[in-house]
């Protein structure tokens, strides 16, 4: 078969990756500790998984409108006023299955060979992939430790040329568990004035996840902005729904319609008794996310202690998602090869930062969206691992 250049441009997400390898090991009958994956442990609220029953039994059981039902777009809408202190017009709302087709989607519309896209770096694999395989030029922006794994809005900013389209910022992010302070966001926004031409994907699907007192920052907050900014957000990690695939976008009003239309091309719509239980979970008790972050609090304060114990391991705090992303320079090995031996012989999965991006080298990924014990069991097998023979 003679596939189209394209399909080799075609990257992966290395997390799944990673989870195949780990159950095959299990399947074998190997013990394995998997802190690779990005999802948290909990089991959806019942309320919701009761709401979805019932969507099921009560006939929901055909296609929906291409941008979702009405009542869902409704109740996205008081929520994002709720937590984001903006009014969105319902018509700007399309749900999606999951958060990546709104991300597919922009970078979609965008890209065509010559363009540019700045994306953050160590990020989420999937911007780097899907800007390859569009044909546009991927353009990192640099995330440093020291800088609490955000950016500069200057060096951002220094970085846009004629031929950019579109901006990815990602907050709270997806490897590291940074956050961009809002003073950086005030600083970008005022310097995206100058550029009128570039379009903002906010990937905020960890807007719910911050600690210690942080308030959420949105780009949709910015009023010179908001008319080109597209808005990323779902229930996957909120209310750990992984599986339900369910996320939506916000758009500005010259793209719904494209939005809409590459929807109807590929999705067609979210699955509708989903889409019911997504209003329950955005209008009924919130509980279950509050004893949720306040489970992962309790595991982001032990897996970054517990990191800082092993020698050749520096882990700065994370202050949103559930990842910690360790400096482990100190080890003097690389991160793809620490991956390797930590998954072969100490039983624990966890992710090279360089699936991440080239300037992940010298990281890895640790989830802690797992169980306190089998926090310390990993950490313990690190250790183990790693101490001199």
């Amino acid at each position: 078969m003679e596939l189209s250049k394209r399909m080799s441009q075609l990257g992966t997400e290395s997390a799944f990756q990673v989870l195949a390898r780990a159950k095959g090991l299990q399947a074998l009958g190997y013990d394995i500790v998997n802190l690779g994956i990005g999802a948290p442990d909990f089991h959806t609220p019942e309320n919701i998984v009761e709401a979805g029953r019932r969507a099921l039994t009560d006939g929901w059981h055909f296609y929906t409108p291409a941008k979702g039902i009405p009542q869902l777009r409704e109740a996205v809408v008081e929520d994002i006023e709720k937590h984001r202190g903006v009014r969105v017009d319902p018509d700007l709302v399309m749900v999606v299955p999951g958060g990546k087709p709104t991300m597919f989607f922009a970078i979609q519309m965008f890209s065509e060979p010559g363009v540019e896209i700045l994306y953050p770096n160590p990020g989420f694999p999937i911007y780097e992939s899907v800007i390859r395989f569009m044909g546009a030029t991927p353009v990192p922006i640099e995330l440093r430790e020291e800088r609490g794994f955000s950016f500069s809005a200057d060096e951002v900013l220094e970085k846009i040329t004629p031929r950019t389209r579109l901006l990815i910022v990602n907050t709270p992010a997806n490897p590291t568990g940074g956050v961009v302070p809002r003073e950086e966001l005030d600083r970008l926004v005022a310097g995206l004035e100058q550029h009128p031409q570039v379009v903002i994907l906010a990937d905020e699907i960890y807007s719910r996840m911050t600690y210690d007192g942080l308030e959420h920052a949105s780009l949709l907050q910015y009023d010179s902005i908001r008319d080109r900014t597209i808005l990323l957000d779902g229930w996957s990690k909120t209310y750990s729904m992984t599986g339900w695939r369910l996320g939506y976008g916000v758009w500005p009003a010259e793209l719904i319609d494209h939005a809409e239309r590459l929807q109807i091309n590929s999705n067609s719509c979210a699955s509708a008794p989903v889409q019911v239980a997504g209003i329950e979970a955005l209008r009924g008790p919130q509980d279950a996310v509050e004893a949720m972050m306040r489970a992962f609090d309790e595991r982001r304060h032990a897996i970054v202690e517990g990191l800082n114990a092993i020698p050749g391991f520096s882990c700065t705090m994370p202050r949103g998602a559930f990842y910690a992303f360790p400096n482990v320079t100190g080890t003097g090995l690389d991160s793809k090869h620490l991956e390797e031996m930590l998954l072969h012989d100490a039983g624990v999965a966890v992710l090279s930062g360089t699936s991440f991006g080239h300037l992940g080298e010298g990281y890895l990924r640790f989830s802690y969206a797992a169980g306190l014990d089998e926090i310390r069991e990993a950490l313990a097998r690190v250790e183990k691992c790693l101490a001199p023979a």
